[in-house]
């Protein structure tokens, strides 16, 4: 038994093809190879990103994306396996800057769930993947499939068995798993759940269980990661463009260490960022936030995001950038008050939505603006509605990286009529696009659209070429397999004969049947051979073969496929015929040009042509399979080698498809007549003449057509579609629609519009509405043209509107201010402009105007008052310059006045004035002005001065006098001065220079005294003097601002008076600007030479000084550089040394190095970072010697890291009940203590001590030497009786004592007496019995106190007093307490 197996259908290939299947890096891709050798550089067709599987909502958008790989550039095409892809619900995209291919379906319905495919193709080779839509159903038809389901009858075919049965051969292949980019995980890390689909989408994800299962591990991973340096991260928001042209992102973490390092990757490669500084990468945090920020975005920063802390990767985000561009910018508005200004442009990519600002501010869609976007998404709009002035100001359109501004300019109604009156709203707009932008905008339309158009044309036609290339095969097969049945057919005859020849030959007896034999044996073994090999061939081979046999070459090796095997030798026995066929087929008649469908409008001819490659031959014709002849309507024309049928004045029923056959070939088309909505040419011509009625008249408008139904009608007015209301009445039916406009007014006159429309296309219309009304009045302010004492002419600007009429007059009457009559002065034509003779000098007039027409006359319009012979007087002159001046002559100059009072100047008035006087003269006779702008004052006394003043002359009379000149006295000229003495430099810093100098010396004749000073400065490279002081100084010094740290000047003086500037004084050699050298010197009057931190704090040094210049300043940390942690901050005067988190191993001693040019001065500290001890280890006891222990312990963890760590004991006893310090500032690990007493238990505590304080104390065990008691024993000898009794005294007297504060106190005495005495101490005469803070006790008339800690308070007079029944004695002493 073999297998069987199933052939793959495959297209043939072209001669000299071959077809290579070769293994795509993304699974479920097949490639094939169209040559053995691809040439140096090209590549065969593949995927890098594959379309994945949708399953989406009905009425929702659906998108496949592909992006392609190869050289020379693939074409790419879809294909969907159970019908076409039509322009209307398909479009083709393609996105230049991400590289994708699009098949976007919009608004899918469930007829669109089916198998798609998409392919790319170049000259070496194609590259093909397979993905499905499914469709989720909603509503009554999900409900209604569903029960459909339930109640359907399923049965199984016989095919379903037999297929079933064929699959059990069929070894099955194993799935290569995809590997999913890092870069997806990262992303879905980082982003919100409602993310996930659109970045699966992205990334060709389609297994979502599996997605989130594994996205669980590694969000597990990663939070046991972040745990090491984070403790709370929350509100991650991606990154996102602003509208300033910058991007960013942001989030929220307490970090468990605030010295971490955060470092922000793009792509994987660490780029730096500054935390206080607007760079290029920026990082603000506030608090717990981080915002990081792009500033100024460019294409090269798209990418991949990532913020590290310590190595953790935190969050992940991914910028992309959109690349439209503006093909017509927005232009400059000049829109009236409150009037609509729109503002459009035209962008080279279809985009939704764009950003729009105003003055700086985000617009949104509301009440103050509109924002509109075309069908096509290229033209973009916004409009400000109702303008006001506060609207003026700049407005831009913002997409993506590009954007476009223009100005808003709103211009105030400057009617005085309605001033402090609220304006109406304007029905007008202004600005808008230009016919330029509707021009590129279909333009770009029809480039999009072509290239659509170019896309799907050649998925058509690569579908239609896989469908031809499938028939052929199919046909193919079925000729291969009657040929084969045939060939078997004959073999079994020819079996059969045989053998009846055998057996005839056995019956027989004849020779020969031993080689008879072998040869049916042989031929059976052939034929079962050949059955086989053909039943494979059937299966595998058959094209293959087929395609050799017409060549008529012998067998080649064929490439082999997946589930195919080689082919054996044997198969060749199944060709029949020769190799080479003997006779040439004539290929006969056939059709070199084919059918094309044809689509004409009803009441049109129609033509069908094609072609065939003989005239001779005749065609017949036929309709939907009928053979059709020539008739009245119908013409059947032979034309050399063209056959024609031609079908006159179209109805519906010649629809249908049409063939034409000759010699047995065929070709067919469709013809598909067509009813568009038509309109009569003379009801048209009669519809277009404008309707001219008066105002609250009714307008109608009727138009006749013809057209295929359904059709939809609808009216506009001014492009504003019209419905039907009060005012306005629209009637409809199949052949004709009527517009009825009721009381119709003023504002509606304009376009009338029809637009009529059905499946085969759209007609229109257009008529214009002329509705006529009185017009508005006339536009004020009026522009006075003269005022005179004779006469008034003035103009003003006609109506904005003047009903529909022309202007026949204007009419005019007038009021002299103070009168109440009114005197007509009737029509004046219809110029606005009028000229009033009939007038008084001096007198005011105000005027009504009104507009007359033919339909009436209008409001009037006042105007405001207007004089007769108003006098204008002319402004004053400029203030006059003194040319000259002399002592017996003064000349001086002066400009004309720019307001001159209407009139020409007549000549001008010079006046003088003393200094210190009031009184103004003037100089020239009162009735001779002044003609010229200049005049030489004569009428001046030598050495007085004198101030000047000139005023206008015109037909009014003298205006207003000029401000005064300056003062000058009459006297002849001065001297220049002379140089400056002594120049220097008294005082200069970094920015600043200061100079003194002293007056120049005066020398009659030669030079005189100098009135004021200019300061000169030159840079070093700079050949150009400059003035640092605009006006002259009077005094001898001068501070220069302003300077260049460290930078080189040339500086001078330079003296003046009224005869001009002297010679300059300049310093003999140049400037820096710097202060005065001085040595570094450290102005902190107490600096801290030893410092000590505990560890985790920070640590900071600070060290003032004074150097010129600056010093460069240098730290060191026990004489090597410091660490990089270490934070030093310098300014001019002061430097300071930051350790952010102290640590033992800063330890060490800081040298500071101040150094400039004069000299260099260092300062050291020494930091010692610490913290508390720990505790030494068990304490140990040992008598070596009578009366002594020795404490000995293990010594202190913290020993080793500290070489000022010491240790401190401390002792009690059970008699004391105090802790004593018995020693301290030990740095060994033994002590040995004195003065142990017998019967006395003692315990010790060790203590570790350092810079920051005392351990925790380790305590020994009790200690104790047993006292050995004697018996005591006493012979008393025989006593005889006699008086014992004495007075009490003192044997033993107290003495003075000076105790150590903290110490104890022992004070005794010895006291005698008979009966024994009672024994009282006094403090300051204060009872010490009773007082439990002194120990006192009486043994054998011994009586001692003991003070256990002694502190100030116990210092004064102490005394004893004993008495008994003979008397009584006292006793003192005095304690002093040290410190």
């Amino acid at each position: 038994m073999f297998k069987i197996r199933k052939a793959k259908d495959e297209e043939p290939t072209a001669p000299g093809q071959v077809r290579i299947k070769k293994r795509s890096r993304v699974p479920g891709v097949m490639v094939t190879q169209y040559v053995e050798e691809i040439p140096d550089g090209m590549t065969t067709p593949d995927f890098t990103r594959k379309p994945i599987s949708l399953t989406i909502q009905e009425g929702k958008i659906a998108i496949f994306k592909a992006i392609v790989v190869g050289k020379p550039t693939p074409t790419v095409s879809w294909m969907r396996n159970n019908g076409e892809i039509d322009e209307e619900r398909y479009k083709i995209v393609f996105d230049a800057s991400t590289g994708e291919h699009q098949l976007q379906m919009p608004d899918v319905s469930p007829d669109q769930a089916d198998t798609y495919k998409c392919f790319a193709r170049n000259e070496y080779g194609k590259a093909v993947v397979t993905t499905t839509l499914n469709i989720i159903e909603v509503g009554y038809k999900k409900s209604k499939a569903m029960q459909q389901s339930r109640t359907a009858v399923r049965e199984l075919s016989e095919d379903f068995k037999k297929n079933l049965k064929t699959m059990v051969g069929i070894e099955p292949k194993e799935e290569e798993k995809k590997e999913i980019d890092e870069k997806f995980w990262e992303l879905l890390l980082s982003a919100d759940k409602k993310d996930y689909e659109r970045i699966c989408a992205q990334y060709n994800i389609t297994d979502f269980r599996g997605m989130l299962k594994k996205l669980n591990e590694k969000k597990v991973e990663r939070e046991k990661e972040q745990e090491r340096v984070v403790e709370r991260l929350c509100n991650l928001k991606p990154i996102e463009l602003r509208d300033d042209g910058a991007a960013e992102f942001e989030l929220e973490m307490s970090l468990k260490d605030s010295s971490s390092k955060i470092f922000l990757y793009k792509d994987g490669v660490m780029v730096p960022f500054d935390a206080d500084v607007e760079v290029k990468h920026g990082l603000k945090q506030v608090g717990k936030k981080f915002v990081f920020s792009i500033n100024g975005v460019n294409p090269e920063d798209a990418g991949l995001y990532q913020v590290e802390v310590d190595g953790v990767k935190i969050f992940s985000t991914d910028l992309k950038l959109p690349t439209a561009d503006f093909l017509v910018k927005i232009q400059d508005v000049t829109a009236e008050e409150r009037e609509d200004a729109v503002f459009e442009c035209l962008i080279s990519q279809p985009l939704k939505k764009i950003s729009w600002m105003g003055k700086n501010v985000s617009l949104e869609q509301g009440d103050k603006y509109d924002i509109l976007v075309s069908e096509d998404m290229l033209i973009h709009t916004l409009v400000v509605k109702d303008c006001m002035p506060l609207d003026k100001g700049i407005y831009a359109a913002v997409a993506g990286l590009k954007s476009c501004n223009a100005w808003l300019i709103v211009e105030a109604d400057k009617d005085p009529n309605s001033a402090g009156k609220k304006k109406a709203r304007k029905t007008t707009r202004a600005g808008g696009g230009s016919e330029d932008l509707l021009r590129i905008a279909e333009e770009q339309r029809a480039i999009v659209e072509k290239e659509r158009e170019a896309l799907i044309a050649k998925a058509k036609a690569e579908a239609e070429a896989a469908a031809a290339v499938a028939a052929a095969l199919a046909a193919e097969k079925a000729e291969a397999e009657a040929k084969a049945r045939e060939e078997a057919e004959a073999r079994a005859k020819a079996k059969a004969e045989a053998k009846k020849a055998k057996a005839k030959a056995k019956a027989e007896g004849k020779e020969g049947t031993d080689n008879a034999e072998p040869t049916t044996e042989e031929e059976d073994e052939d034929v079962d051979e050949e059955e086989e090999d053909v039943q494979e061939g059937e299966k595998a081979g058959e094209p293959k073969k087929k395609e050799q046999g017409k060549e008529g070459e012998a067998p080649t090796k064929v490439a082999e496929t997946e589930g195919e095997e080689p082919v054996q030798e044997k198969r060749k026995r199944v060709r029949a015929g020769p190799l080479v066929p003997d006779t040439v087929i004539d290929p006969g008649v056939y059709f070199t040009s084919g059918l094309s469908d044809v689509n004409a409008i009803i009441g049109t001819d129609a033509e069908l042509v094609c072609r065939l490659s003989s005239e001779e031959c005749d065609g017949v014709w036929y309709k939907d399979g009928k053979e059709i002849t020539a008739t009245e309507n119908i013409c059947i024309i032979k034309d050399g080698t063209y056959r024609k049928l031609i079908i006159k004045n179209c109805q519906e029923e010649d629809n249908g498809k049409y063939k034409c056959e000759a010699d047995g070939r065929k070709t067919e088309a469709a013809l598909i007549v067509e009813d568009p909505p038509r309109i009569n040419a003379d009801d048209l011509a009669e519809f277009i003449k404008p309707v001219t009625i008066k105002t609250g008249k009714d307008a109608a408008f009727k138009v006749t057509f013809v057209g295929r139904e359904p059709m939809k009608i609808q009216w506009y007015n001014e492009g504003e579609e019209l419905l039907e209301d009060t005012h306005t009445k629209i009637e409809k039916s199949s052949s004709h629609s009527r517009l009825l406009l009721a009381k119709c007014q003023r504002k509606i006159s304009g376009e009338i519009k029809i637009k009529i429309k059905n499946e085969f296309g759209t007609t229109e219309a257009i008529s214009q509405l002329i509705v006529l009304d009185k017009p508005t009045p006339p536009l004020g302010p009026v522009d006075i043209i003269e005022s005179s004492a004779t006469c008034i002419e003035f103009k003003w600007r006609p109506p904005k509107d003047a009903g529909g009429s022309p202007i026949t007059d204007y009419i005019l009457e007038r009021q002299q201010i103070g009168r109440n009559s009114w005197k007509k002065l009737g029509k004046i034509g219809p110029e606005a402009k009028y000229r009033d003779i009939d007038v008084d000098h001096g007198r005011k007039y105000c005027y009504h105007i009104r507009v007359e027409t033919d339909q009436g006359t209008s409001e009037m319009m006042e105007t405001d008052d207007i004089q007769a012979g108003t006098k204008a007087y002319p402004g004053p002159p400029s203030t006059p310059k003194i040319v000259s001046a002399f002592k017996d002559c003064i000349n001086l100059a002066w400009s004309a006045p720019s307001n001159t009072g209407g009139t020409n100047i007549l000549g001008y008035n010079v006046e003088k004035r003393k200094n210190g006087s009031n009184l103004w003269s003037q100089v020239n006779p009162h009735d001779e002005p002044i003609k010229a702008r200049e005049y030489a004052v004569k009428d001046v006394v030598e050495g007085i001065e004198y101030e000047f003043r000139v005023s206008a002359i015109n037909i009014s009379g003298a205006g207003e006098p000029s401000t005064p000149s300056e003062f000058v006295f009459a006297r002849d000229p001065k001297k220049p001065p002379g140089k400056v003495i002594d120049l220097k430099v008294t005082d200069s810093t970094y920015t600043t220079l200061s100079l003194g100098w002293t007056k120049p010396m005066e020398e009659e004749g030669v030079q005189d005294e100098a009135k004021g000073y200019f300061v000169e400065l030159r840079p070093a490279e700079n050949p150009e003097w400059g003035r640092c002081n605009s006006s002259a100084i009077i005094v001898t010094s001068y501070t220069i601002m302003g300077l260049k740290s460290m930078a080189m000047y040339w500086v001078r003086v330079v003296a003046t008076n009224e005869g001009g500037d002297g010679e300059p004084q300049e310093l003999d050699n140049y400037i820096i600007a710097m202060p005065p050298p001085v040595r570094p010197r450290f102005t902190d009057k107490k600096m801290k030479n030893f410092m000590v931190m505990r560890a985790g704090n920070s640590a900071r040094v600070n060290f003032n000084f004074e150097a010129s210049p600056i010093p460069d300043i240098t730290w060191l940390k026990d004489d090597v550089p410091v660490a990089k942690h270490v934070t030093v901050s310098n300014s001019d005067t002061s430097s300071q040394l930051i350790i952010p988190s102290a640590e033992r191993h800063d330890t060490g001693i800081y040298t500071i190095i101040v150094k400039n040019l004069v000299g260099q001065e260092t300062s050291s500290v020494e930091i010692r970072v610490t913290d508390e001890p720990k505790p030494p280890g068990p304490v140990e006891l040992e008598e070596n010697v009578s009366g002594t222990v020795t404490v000995s312990w293990s010594p202190s963890p913290d020993e080793k890291k500290d070489d000022r760590l010491h240790y401190m004991v401390t002792k009690h006893d059970s008699v004391k009940r105090t802790w004593q310090t018995v020693a301290h500032h030990l740095f060994n690990n033994k002590f040995t203590a004195i003065n142990i007493m017998p019967g006395r238990q003692y315990k010790f505590r060790v203590y570790a001590k350092n810079d920051m304080g005392l351990s925790k104390p380790s305590e020994s065990p009790t200690w104790e030497v047993k006292r050995k008691k004697e018996t005591f024993s006493l012979m008393l000898p025989e006593t005889k009786d006699c008086n014992f009794e004495t007075p009490p005294s003192f044997s033993v007297p107290l003495k003075m004592r000076n105790s150590p504060e903290s110490y104890e106190c022992y004070m005794s005495c010895a006291v005698t007496g008979n009966p024994r005495p009672h024994v009282t101490w006094y403090r300051n005469n204060v009872s010490l019995n009773t007082n439990t803070n002194y120990y006192i006790t009486n043994t054998c008339g011994v009586c001692s106190m003991v003070i256990l800690k002694v502190g100030s308070k116990d210092s004064g007079d102490y005394s004893v007093i004993a008495e008994n029944a003979l008397g009584r004695v006292e006793c003192s002493t005095k304690l002093v307490v040290k410190d």
